[in-house]
Parts: C-alpha cells; structure tokens; sequence
C-alpha cells in the first residue's frame, strides 16, 4: 500500500467504522483515539508518540473479530498486533511498536502499579480479563526490557484516559500532516 493510500484509509476508517460505539464506552472508537491523539499532543509528547496514541486502536478496524465480539465473546481479538503489523505497511517502528504494546503496557502497570487497575472502566477490566490479565513477575522483567516499555506505557496512559464523552477533539485532519511527516518514503515504491 502507498503511504498517502494509508492516510486515506485510515481517513476513512475514522469517519465509517470509528463512528461505531467502542466496547460499551461513552465514545465511539474514532473518538477514542482522537482523544488519545489530543492527549499525547497536549502533554508535549514527540509526533511520533502522537500518531501511536492516535492509532493505538486501529487494529480493531482489521479482521474478522471486532471490538464488539471482544466484549460479547470474550475473545481477544489482539487488534494491537493487527494494528501494527497494517500500520508498518508504512510507519517505522517508533510509531508501531507503542500500537503493539500498549495491551502488554495494561497488562503491565496492572501489575506493578498500584491504584492503576482501579482507574480502568468497566470495559477495561473485562478485556484486561480476555487479553490474560495482570502480568507474572517474568512477563514484567520481559516487558522491562523491551525497547519501546516507556512509550508504550505512555500510550497506555492516554489510552485509558480517553473516554471523555465531553472532551473537545480535533478531528482526523487535524493529525494528517504529522502523520505524513511519520511516513516512511520507502514505504509501497513499486507497489
């Protein structure tokens, strides 16, 4: 896929299916991740933490198991992996590996923080449940030592905090030039 394609996909993603409701949340999914995009954005974070909150979540655009089946089913549709293997199509790994992590960064701080699980929502919880819950004092030292920890939890940390039905948020365009800025110029030549 060529980069611009991507931008235009993801465009469109945020406009049809992000408009559906987002796990029981009081915001749809677009909503959701434009408000984690804001949040980034707000807090001064590099544009490459921006785009990552902004498409945490994309993964649940993709495949056959949607955020819905998640909740109903109790299936972990592991839309983090799906998420940032679509998006390396034509984001570098600063960007795609916080998207692949920010469910083992819940995981994580579920685990080591205390106070942390009890600021997620309902929803939250449940698919903490489904995605294999707190994390094993191995998986912690694992996850310590990956490379992209910090950010990912960063992105978790925007994540969780954006499910404001009142919070005022840009919308897409708002973030395409920094998206574009991210894009890898080798990414779909001679596609």
């Amino acid at each position: 896929m060529k980069p611009r394609d991507t931008l235009d996909t993801l465009a469109a993603l945020f406009e049809g299916e992000g408009s559906a409701e987002y796990l029981g949340e009081a915001v749809t999914q677009a909503e959701h991740m434009l408000q984690a995009g804001a949040l980034a954005e707000a807090a001064g974070a590099p544009p490459h933490l921006v785009a990552a909150a902004l498409l945490h979540d994309v993964g649940h655009f993709q495949g056959a198991v949607s955020g819905r089946d998640l909740m109903e089913h109790s299936t972990d549709n592991r839309h983090s992996h799906t998420g940032a293997d679509w998006l390396g199509q034509c984001f570098g790994l600063e960007v795609t590996e916080p998207v692949r992590l920010h469910v083992a960064a819940k995981r994580y701080l579920c685990a080591v923080e205390p106070g942390y699980f009890d600021l997620l929502s309902e929803a939250s919880v449940h698919t903490l449940a489904v995605q294999g819950g707190p994390m094993t004092e191995e998986q912690v030292r694992a996850f310590e030592a990956h490379p992209g920890a910090a950010d990912a939890v960063a992105v978790r940390r925007w994540d969780e905090q954006a499910k404001d039905p009142d919070m005022d948020t840009p919308g897409f365009g708002h973030f395409r030039p920094l998206l574009e800025g991210l894009l890898r110029p080798e990414a779909g030549q001679g596609a």
